[in-house]
């Protein structure tokens, strides 16, 4: 058996954060974790395992996704139940966010299962900070709708808001997706990330037409993250945003 730090006769979920692109952002605290832990629910065992060898570790494995999280949800609960401890991570990034994992971590508060939190490496996060764009208050909505008819629907819902907005769409439906933004949202600043922290990360930023007619009819490869500015956001990126409000508030003072 190996030597483990971990609390032997107490079942624990740990929502394991795992790189993004570069394997070096994986934290020390994350790599312990994998070695000790019982078992890994990984997403895709083909994606995660390269990771784990890479670093040496040989926990087992076991896959929960979309398509068979309810027979897993339960397999994984039993183990819990019965003290072990087992790690749940997606194929990048934080586990939960715009996958199956949240409804594990659901299940496992009904079931007063212990969570602990490894934070890591998120693609939304790391997309706003180098966006330029304000980070104060800010709307993740995860993947884009794949229908236009529904996308449209959905960026309509989304045109008054004020926070700026972050969404994940694939390469192969971005230029559509831009066309029905332009359309919905007005030409607003945009930052396209793509292939983050990896050897070919591209930012874009400009406006949304400037971007669209950047990118043309280019067959894009790799993960997608958007950072769109909210309604009544300035124009420009790096122009200072004083709203109305504020501006009254400072003469005020």
């Amino acid at each position: 058996m190996k030597p483990s730090s971990l609390n032997p006769t107490k079942g624990i979920l740990y929502i394991v954060s795992t790189p993004i692109g570069n394997r070096e952002d994986i934290t020390l605290r994350a790599l312990r974790i994998l070695k000790e832990v019982n078992l890994i629910a990984a997403e895709d065992t083909r994606h995660t395992l390269p990771l784990l060898r890479h670093f040496g570790i040989h926990t087992p494995l076991t896959s929960y996704f979309e398509g068979n999280e309810l027979k897993k949800k339960e397999f994984i609960l039993s183990k819990l139940r019965q003290g072990d401890q087992i790690a749940l991570v997606s194929d990048a990034g934080t586990p939960g966010i715009s996958d199956p994992g949240f409804r594990l971590i659901q299940a496992a508060i009904e079931n007063h299962i212990p969570i602990v939190p490894i934070p890591g490496p998120s693609a939304a996060i790391t997309a706003l900070c180098v966006s330029g764009l304000p980070t104060d208050s800010f709307l993740f909505k995860g993947f884009l709708p794949h229908k236009s008819k529904k996308r449209r629907d959905w960026l309509e819902a989304l045109k008054e808001r004020k926070e700026t907005l972050i969404l994940y769409e694939s390469p192969h439906r971005i230029v559509e997706s831009l066309k029905d933004m332009l359309d919905i949202l007005g030409d607003r600043d945009i930052v396209l990330t793509r292939e983050l922290t990896k050897k070919y990360e591209e930012i874009l930023r400009g406006k949304i037409s400037e971007i669209k007619a950047q990118i043309g009819e280019k067959k894009l490869k790799g993960e997608i993250t958007l950072v769109i500015s909210g309604k009544g956001r300035k124009n420009r990126l790096g122009e200072n945003e004083i709203g109305d409000e504020e501006m009254e508030k400072r003469i005020d003072h």
